[in-house]
């Protein structure tokens, strides 16, 4: 493992590292062009060549509650142009699911304009992931080809539990679960019993590892992290820092002393991204 080497082995590998490229599929651009030039300045900071950045508006101070029908469509109006001056940006929008038809019609005209990705987060949105307004929300996002990013950090009590089922519940759509169930992501390994039952391969299912590979790199549960990420199928992991949370240099510093093969941690930092997104 990298921890391992000599102190100059080290620093070889990391200048060659440095140089593969990363998508970073979880930033919050709260402040639009101040947030994404201090975001580049972090970026730079840490050597890393940027792929690519799924980019969105809300967190922190900025929410999207329900009834917010003109803010949400404000801040996602903002991100959209945002990627259009900035060709690595790709833009996530967000809709309340609770607003029905109205966050129906938001998701059809975010989509028209090219977004490819929708968030919505249960515990800072204040919805529960069981209502039937969130899977009229996603199948409907399946529809339009627009992939959910849902936030896994298993901070609510069922949280990975009721998101198993609604992948299931809604297989033409692609989801994205950020955090890949915090430090909960032991569950995630049901995934690899659950695919022997025929036609149970929730190929639809990804997950992004923000925040939950800094806890497990080094830790004495590194081991099963590992596992965990080859049972739900390293093709379908993401990289995400969670920016400004967290930032995307010690988040594949995290990666990189994993101990996966050079080809796992390729597919990680870009390849399963450029796949799913087509980029």
């Amino acid at each position: 493992m990298l921890r391992t080497l000599p102190i100059f082995a080290f620093l070889l590998t990391g200048a060659a590292v440095a140089g593969e490229p990363v998508f970073d599929v979880h930033v919050h651009l709260r402040e639009g062009e101040t947030s994404l030039r201090a975001y580049q300045a972090d970026i730079k900071t840490a050597g890393l060549e940027l792929q690519g950045l799924g980019a969105m508006w809300f967190g922190g101070p900025h929410q999207a509650r329900q009834g917010e029908l003109d803010k949400i469509r404000a801040g996602n109006d903002s991100v959209i142009a945002l990627a259009a001056k900035h060709p690595q940006v790709m833009p996530i929008a967000t809709v309340h699911p609770y607003d029905g038809l109205a966050a129906l019609a938001e998701l059809a005209r975010v989509a028209t304009a090219g977004v490819k990705v929708l968030k919505i987060h249960a515990h800072t949105q204040r919805f529960d992931v069981d209502d039937p307004r969130v899977e009229a929300l996603v199948r409907k996002a399946g529809e339009l080809g627009v992939i959910v990013l849902m936030d896994n950090a298993n901070i609510l009590p069922g949280d990975s539990e009721k998101l198993f089922n609604l992948v299931v519940r809604v297989p033409q759509t692609k989801f994205i679960l950020a955090h890949i169930g915090g430090m909960n992501f032991r569950f995630w390994n049901m995934l690899a019993l659950a695919r022997t039952a025929d036609g149970f391969g929730m190929e639809n299912l990804n997950f992004d590892i923000s925040g939950t590979v800094l806890m497990a790199a080094d830790s004495p549960l590194e081991a099963e992290f590992v596992w965990t990420l080859r049972n739900v199928g390293i093709d379908h992991v993401l990289i995400g820092s969670d920016y400004p949370q967290m930032g995307l240099g010690k988040t594949v510093d995290a990666l990189e002393r994993l101990d996966l093969t050079a080809e796992e941690k390729g597919k990680i930092r870009s390849g399963n991204a450029r796949r799913l997104f087509g980029r």
